[in-house]
């Protein structure tokens, strides 16, 4: 029996239609529910909005074309062990591990001739050293070699989700949940990198309609289906609401891995 009037947060973490264990489920719920997304994300999102289109902007105006990739992947790293709640780094951590296990996915899966995707974080220190932008390169490499010429039985090897370290005992100054956090940190990533890879990075996100069809396809099985934004890889985006974006990524491919593992219980 349930618990009488339960809040929205039981309630959220209960909802049978979404296709999470239990522990992940509670994990996202506790990140939202931290005061800082309750104050600060509401003024974070437009101010981060705003200030990302002003300097992209001012970057296409400049003729010289400069990055600063290690720059942004200090910064990010600083900001993360200072001032962002481990959970909510454990979540990103994780959110990377979960995308290349559903790319490795359909390279096993099908005729696709590439090496599966190595990037495998299990660390905060493992985001650096250039894995925001491999992460996002991944998809296009995978995408654009695909062979959906299928391999054989369906393997579901390789779904594992290995011991995450968000640095628990580091002291931090604030802890910001995740949503709040990308918002800020949509900043340095817009300043250090070029425009097109600024760009590119957004659209990644575009080709999550295009996994779960994939998905869909090569598993037969159209849950995967439900999931879909309707954004369309064709169309590019100029004003994108980037961390909001990069939030519903995150879970949809969250829904996506979690369904792959059940699916593979299923079978076993």
């Amino acid at each position: 029996m349930s618990e009488p009037d339960p809040s929205m947060w039981e309630a959220v973490v209960a909802d049978p239609a979404i296709p999470l264990d239990r522990e992940t489920a509670r994990m996202i719920a506790d990140d939202q529910r931290r005061w800082t997304r309750t104050w600060l994300y509401p003024v974070a999102r437009p101010v981060s909005r705003v200030l990302a289109l002003v300097i992209v902007a001012l970057k296409r105006l400049t003729p010289v074309r400069w990055t600063a990739h290690r720059l942004m992947d200090r910064l990010c790293i600083w900001f993360l062990r200072r001032f962002v709640d481990p959970l909510a780094v454990e979540l990103l951590i994780r959110h990377f591990v979960v995308e290349t296990n559903l790319l490795n996915f359909i390279v096993r899966n099908t005729a696709t001739p590439i090496d599966p995707v190595t990037l495998r974080p299990t660390t905060l220190a493992g985001l650096g050293d250039n894995a925001v932008i491999e992460h996002d390169v991944n998809v296009y490499d995978v995408l654009a070699a695909l062979d959906m010429a299928r391999t054989g039985p369906l393997d579901f090897s390789g779904l594992d989700i290995p011991p995450l370290d968000p640095e628990r005992g580091r002291r931090r100054l604030m802890r910001l949940d995740i949503q709040t956090a990308l918002c800020l940190m949509n900043l340095p990533f817009a300043a250090c990198l070029t425009p097109d890879e600024y760009r590119r990075a957004v659209h990644s996100m575009r080709f999550d309609d295009s996994i779960l069809c994939l998905l869909a396809d090569l598993t037969g099985d159209p849950t995967f289906l439900r999931w879909l934004n309707g954004d369309l890889s064709v169309r590019a985006d100029s004003n994108t609401d980037v961390p909001r974006a990069v939030y519903r990524h995150a879970v949809v491919c969250e829904y996506a891995h979690a369904r792959l593992v059940a699916l593979a219980a299923e079978r076993a």
